[in-house]
């Protein structure tokens, strides 16, 4: 029978064959984002009934449930692990989508699903010995290594019957190519690219046939597949198993371990997903005899079990955001692994004295007023002081009230203290509540409880400290806000004054009627300059490191300003010494005048009997391999106290009236700082200068000029 070419792959196309289920589509985006925690995989099996079901009658099978009981989701999750879980999510969902191929429920599956089982398994145990990162991934691609044999059943089931039943080996896919011009091969990879799964699933079911020598270079999974489908389909062949093994890195005593394992494994899968394997051929090796249980071997695992259940649970708790969140996701978990009826959390007060409810789970209201003090006896207390768990039974020993509300508040007869154990300190309890039958489990598995309480304390701990780092923060801007409020404030006076001066010079000129098209320039600019420092506040408006500024210009600005307005009064000097260059630094203008503004006035007030300001520009310096303009601005006051000498710039109060004042100088010192610049002081009883370095624009000297004497 010779069909052309596309006959057979417009059947493909035509044929209704399954989508891929979307909880395995979602499990597949959850696993890729390397962060399937149990929470996340909670949220999204609850959403599946059928899933949920399959789950439940997973964890209340004889193999996982304890006692007459039967687990809840929660507890059922908790009772399978993260492992077990999501092979039961992805084998449970392959199996429904192998099941709604068409045609194929007159077929005998049994095989083609031992086989399907067989290379999962394989190829899960092979992916953790290569550590590959997507173990899941390995697993999912094994079971539909042959998903292409289906697809072609379902599309020409007469054609195909027959050859649906042969060897999965090369001539069969030379058959398949024969007969139906496509290889199962290809139509599964066909398949797994229309479902659009963004993974090399699809490349590893296409080369699963493929020798050795081209696959040296291939990507890890279809290295996988290759060996586990010849591990099941063709373990008779040691020669083709061993190259394929040479190519994962895989030696030969592993491979005997991994085939050990997969034959209990398919046995165990098949019972938990429904599927009769009864009479289907045998794939894997015969599992070895098992010895007879070792008591101290199954403690030894339920110990293991166990830290690995807190570890798990200690993580997901550490993820939630908030200290609430993270309380909530503690009595939650809690009550899922030791099946507590309820839980509440008690942490140590500020001063270590009592230890007091948190309004987070049930019972907030009445808890958030609840206290135990830890100097009185009682079984909490105890629980916190001895740092170890406490169980009690109500009526068994005396009661304080504190601990006759709290078993009220649980609504129970018995509970479990569960201290909380930040290495030596104790953060609070959890108190549960329990049945008083459950006691002598709960004794044996104390050790159990403790690694619960010492993981969720960590959890606490972190999440505590990074509040308080964050409180710290917060109150650390707070403060540099204040700060730079009050020196904005600071320096808006100054401007303001001007403003308000020349506001009377204006009013006097225009009164007689005087051009004072000056005086509006002025108030311009220092109306501007007052929106400067407002924005300065927001750093809205930061400096631009590009502007040069002419320091002649700017000494001549500020001197200006004094002389029109009282700031200056007629028993103070001002000498100017400026030479022609060097003249311009690099800066702010506007930065170099507030700078001078505040030197000014201080110098004017450091003399109310009048003396002499001198400002200076000296040329060049070369401080430290870099050129800079000196300028100094020197007043013949009586000088500073050494104390005040010694603190000069740093933000401290000074004699002079009001809440801003001993800030001129710290500010100076920042702007001077801003400018990329450095200032000293010299004072003395004949006086004081201070000393600026600015950056130099241009590494030329200039000749001096003469100085002149200004009034």
């Amino acid at each position: 029978m010779h069909q052309p070419d596309h006959d057979i792959r417009n059947r493909l196309l035509i044929a209704r064959l399954p989508a891929m289920p979307q909880i395995l589509i979602k499990l597949i985006e959850l696993l890729q984002t390397d962060d399937a925690g149990m929470p996340e995989l909670a949220d999204l099996i609850a959403k599946d009934a059928g899933m949920t079901g399959k789950i439940l009658a997973v964890a209340n099978s004889s193999a996982y449930q304890r006692g007459n009981r039967s687990a809840g989701l929660e507890q059922s999750l908790v009772s399978l692990g993260t492992d077990m879980i999501k092979t039961l999510v992805i084998s449970e969902s392959v199996f429904q989508t192998f099941n709604n191929f068409p045609h194929s429920g007159g077929t005998d599956l049994r095989s083609f699903w031992k086989h399907a089982l067989g290379a999962a398994v394989v190829a899960r145990d092979a992916a953790r010995l290569m550590d590959y990162a997507h173990v899941e991934e390995a697993y999912l691609a094994g079971l539909l290594h042959n998903v292409g044999r289906l697809a072609l059943l379902a599309t020409a089931p007469r054609e195909y019957a027959t050859n649906f039943l042969a060897r999965d080996d090369a001539d069969l896919c030379a058959i398949e190519q024969r007969t139906l011009q496509i290889t199962h091969t290809e139509a599964g990879a066909w398949l797994i690219e229309r479902w659009h799964l963004d993974s090399f699933l699809a490349d590893s079911v296409l080369y699963h046939h493929e020798p050795a020598a081209r696959l040296e270079s291939a990507h890890p999974l279809i290295r996988i597949v290759r060996l586990a489908h010849l591990l099941v389909h063709h373990g008779d062949r040691p020669d083709l198993v061993a190259e394929a093994a040479a190519l994962c890195g895989i030696g030969e005593h592993a491979l005997d371990g991994i085939m050990q394992a997969a034959a209990r494994q398919v046995r165990q899968s098949a019972e938990y997903l429904g599927i009769d394997l009864t009479g289907a051929d045998e794939i894997v090796a015969p599992p070895a005899a098992m010895p007879p249980a070792d008591p101290v071997q199954q403690r030894l695992q339920e110990e293991v079990r166990n830290m690995m259940l807190v570890s798990e649970m200690g993580q997901s708790i550490a993820r939630q955001q908030g200290e609430t969140n993270m309380l909530e996701a503690m009595t939650r978990s809690a009550r899922v692994l030791f099946d507590f009826g309820t839980a509440v959390i008690l942490l140590e007060n500020p001063t270590g004295q009592a230890l007091v409810g948190v309004a987070a789970g049930e019972h907030q209201q009445r808890l958030a007023q609840f206290a135990i003090a830890l100097d009185r006896p009682g079984i909490v207390a105890s629980a916190a002081a001895e740092r170890r768990v406490m169980l009690a039974t109500h009526g068994a020993q005396p009661l304080g009230i504190a601990e006759e509300q709290l078993f009220r508040i649980l609504g129970t007869e018995s509970i479990a203290c569960v201290p909380l154990l930040a290495g030596q300190r104790c953060l609070g309890v959890l108190v549960g509540g329990v049945e008083a039958w459950r006691l002598p489990d709960l004794h044996k598995r104390e050790r159990f409880l403790q690694a619960f309480g010492n993981q969720a304390a960590s959890a606490l701990e972190t999440a505590l400290s990074e509040r308080g780092h964050a409180r710290r923060q917060i109150a650390h801007v707070a403060d540099e806000y204040r700060d730079a409020t009050r020196r904005v404030l600071h320096e808006v006076n100054n401007p303001l004054s001007i403003i308000k001066n020349y506001l009377s010079v204006l009013d006097a000129k225009l009164a007689r009627r005087e051009p004072v098209v000056a005086e509006m320039s002025i108030l311009n600019e220092e109306i501007d300059r007052v929106g400067q420092l407002i924005g300065g506040l927001a750093d809205l408006q930061p400096t631009d490191a590009g502007r040069v500024a002419n320091v002649a210009r700017v000494v001549d600005d500020v001197l200006r300003l004094f002389r029109a307005t009282d700031f200056l009064p007629a028993s103070v000097q001002v000498l100017v010494r400026m030479v022609d260059e060097p003249n311009e630094v690099a800066g702010d203008a506007d930065l170099l005048k507030q700078i001078l503004v505040n030197l000014v006035k201080n110098a004017v007030e450091a003399m109310p009997q009048g003396g002499r300001i001198e400002i200076a520009n000296r040329g060049h310096v070369n401080r430290e391999r870099r050129l800079y303009v000196e300028l100094v601005v020197g007043d013949s006051g009586p000088g500073l106290p050494p104390e005040v000498l010694a603190n000069l710039f740093g933000a401290v109060p000074s004699r002079k009236e009001g809440k801003h004042h001993g800030l001129g100088l710290s500010i100076v010192h920042g702007l001077v700082r801003k400018l990329d610049g450095m200032i000293t002081c010299r004072s003395g009883k004949g006086g004081t200068s201070f000393e600026i370095l600015l950056p130099a624009r241009t590494e030329r000297a200039g000749a001096g000029v003469p100085a002149r004497l200004t009034d």
